[in-house]
Formats: C-alpha cells, sequence, structure tokens
C-alpha cells in the first residue's frame, strides 16, 4: 500500500544522489536543491527573501562600493590546501582587498554537470560557506544551471563580490613610483605546484599545499600599520605568478623593477617540482599571497605589520621600483648577475584557477 502523503517531496539524498537536468529546469527539484543544499550553508537574512536579487544597505558615509568577479574551472576540484568552493571564495574576496576595500557580499553561479555526485557536490558548497564566514562576507544571491554530461567537468563557479573602501585608500596599478618598496607576504608556487603534484602524481618528502586564503585581514593589518597614501599598488599574484604581476605594474605605472633573487621565498618542494617540469616559480601562480608597493620610508612599517598577521609570517623585501623608461623588470641573481624577468607567454599550468 502506498503510504506517502500526496505532495510529499522525498529529501535530496546527498550520500548517494547525483545532480541530474531537473535541478536546473526552474521547477521543484530546483527549488528543493536550492533549499537543501545552498540556502541552508549560505544561511542569512538576505538570501532567504529568495528573491532574484538581494537588496543591500548602503556602505558607511564616504566610502565607495568596489566590484569584481571572478570565474572558477580548477582541475581537480579537491587538491591539497583547498578546492573550487573555498577557491570560489578567497579569488573574489582578494580581488575586492587589493583595491583597498572591505569585502561585504557574494554572489555565487554554479554550472554543474549532469551525473555530478551530490555529496561532493555538498562538500564543495560546505566549505565554500566556511570560507566565506572565515573571511566576514556573505552569499546573499546566486543562480544554479544544469549542463548535460559529458558538456561540462563537474562544478564550474563564478563569484561576484561587494566591498566598501574606505575613504583615502586608493591603490592601483598605475601609482608606483621609482624608489618604492616592492614586498612580498610569503612563499611563492605553492598553490600551482600543488594543483600540477596532484594532476601528475608527485610525491615530496612533505605535501606541496596550496597557499589559497582570504587575504582581506593581511590588507586591514597592512592600512592599520601606515598611512593610506603611502599604499601605493596592492596585487594578488595568480595567473602567470609575481613575475607577470610586476611586469604588469611596470607598464601601467611607466617604472622599472630590480628585484633580489635571494630574498624571493620559495619552499624546496616547489624548487624541486619546479626544476622537475621545467617551470620557473615567479611565473607559477598563488592564490593567497599578496604584493605591496609602498613609499619607501613607511616599508619598514608595513614589513613588520605583514609579519604580525599569520598570513604574512614570511614576508620579505624583495626588490624595488626604478625609474626605466622601458619598464624592464629585471632580477639581480645569486651569482652576482642580472636577468630579464619578461611577461609569462603563453599557458604554463591550464586551469589552476
Amino acid at each position: 500500500m502506498n503510504t506517502v502523503k500526496p505532495g510529499y517531496v522525498r529529501p535530496l539524498d546527498l550520500r548517494n544522489g547525483r545532480v541530474d537536468l531537473g535541478f536546473g529546469a526552474g521547477g521543484r527539484a530546483m527549488a528543493q536543491l536550492i533549499s537543501e543544499l545552498f540556502a541552508r550553508a549560505f544561511a542569512n537574512d538576505y538570501l532567504a527573501r529568495g528573491d532574484d536579487g538581494a537588496v543591500l544597505p548602503a556602505p558607511a558615509a564616504g566610502e565607495r562600493l568596489v566590484m569584481a568577479t571572478d570565474a572558477h574551472v580548477v582541475s581537480p576540484l579537491f587538491f591539497p590546501g583547498g578546492d573550487i568552493g573555498s577557491l570560489s571564495v578567497h579569488g573574489t574576496v582578494n580581488d575586492l582587498a587589493v583595491m583597498g576595500a572591505r569585502p561585504l557580499y557574494l554572489a555565487a553561479s554554479f554550472i554543474l554537470e549532469e551525473g555530478y555526485a551530490l555529496a561532493e557536490l555538498a562538500r564543495i558548497v560546505d566549505s565554500m560557506a566556511a570560507a566565506a564566514r572565515a573571511a566576514g562576507v556573505v552569499v546573499v544571491t546566486g543562480d544554479t544551471k544544469v549542463v548535460e554530461q559529458g558538456k561540462g567537468d563537474g562544478v564550474f563557479i563564478t563569484t561576484t563580490g561587494v566591498g566598501a573602501l574606505p575613504a583615502g585608500r586608493d591603490p592601483g596599478g598605475a601609482r608606483a613610483r621609482p624608489g618604492d618598496a616592492v614586498l612580498l607576504s610569503g612563499r611563492i608556487g605553492d598553490h600551482g605546484m600543488a594543483i600540477m603534484a596532484q594532476r601528475e602524481s608527485l610525491a615530496f618528502d612533505s605535501e606541496i599545499v596550496s597557499d589559497s586564503a582570504a587575504l582581506n585581514g593581511l590588507v586591514e593589518a597592512l592600512y592599520a600599520a601606515v598611512p593610506a597614501e603611502a599604499v601605493r599598488v596592492l596585487r594578488d599574484p595568480t595567473r602567470g605568478g609575481l613575475a607577470t604581476t610586476l611586469n604588469e605594474i611596470a607598464t601601467q605605472s611607466g617604472v622599472g623593477m630590480e628585484l633580489d633573487e635571494a630574498a624571493i621565498p620559495v619552499s624546496p618542494q616547489v624548487h624541486a617540482a619546479c626544476e622537475l617540469l621545467g617551470l620557473d616559480p615567479l611565473y607559477v601562480a598563488n592564490e593567497g599571497k599578496l604584493v605591496v608597493l609602498c613609499a619607501p620610508e613607511h616599508a619598514e612599517a608595513a614589513l613588520a605589520a605583514l609579519h604580525a598577521h599569520p598570513l604574512g609570517a614570511e614576508a620579505a623585501r624583495i626588490g624595488a621600483a626604478t625609474a626605466d623608461p622601458q619598464h624592464f623588470v629585471q632580477i639581480r641573481t645569486g651569482f652576482g648577475g642580472r636577468r630579464m624577468v619578461d611577461w609569462l607567454a603563453g599557458e604554463q599550468l591550464p586551469r589552476i584557477c
């Protein structure tokens, strides 16, 4: 005898269930996915309204809005130190933070492949929610689409963020001046090499772990220690790595860069992986590192502020901006010579963020 009540909807099977096309069709299945997975994980008053967008309070007087968006297609979806969920939060939070803004809100768009395990999706969503809470942001609106099996790669996530830029802050790639100190918050190459080691099943004495992290707390510590006008440029050296980021800044600002190779922190594991794969750590992606160009008279205070934060414990002063009409980025090598550090040509590591 059928004892199921009329209108009864069986709860999602988050242990053994799979994504099906109905989850993206706009009907009851989609509403169930949203309520039992996304709304549960990201619960807040804005999202609970269930509207097509979120009405948000205005920033404080004198503050401006900053908006950034980022798409995430990393492969594999899970890697040492993170996953596509936490990465999608960190990537957009960091884009806001390096603009000097206080990240406030995120919108999230999910493209799911038919047949993807709901247990894995729940793991990603929970990781994303935890990363948002840790960064002090809330996911206030979103969207979900499902594509046929074989037409996607499990999960793609696009996040759009809104932040508030306090009065007096105006970092930008065009603001570097000759003599400015170049600071780096820690070791480079960890994220890209963690992804590559996972893909290639490379084994080292100790595992390479992604540096994926939200940088807004580190940026706030920096601004608390030095005058806002002394912070010329903030960047997170993601795709293309440190080398490409500094070339971008040099071109935008019309300056050169002179770096000290010995001062740039790189872990032995990343060095070994790069040598094995024929890569240069300067071009390998990071997801939790901060590049700061600041007025030289405030460089020591800025460096001390970075050192005092858990994400900046290995921060270093790695060089300076120079007066160079060619906008070259050069590095002093350990052998006493110099070499050019040019733009990245092509794609060293695809699908790393």
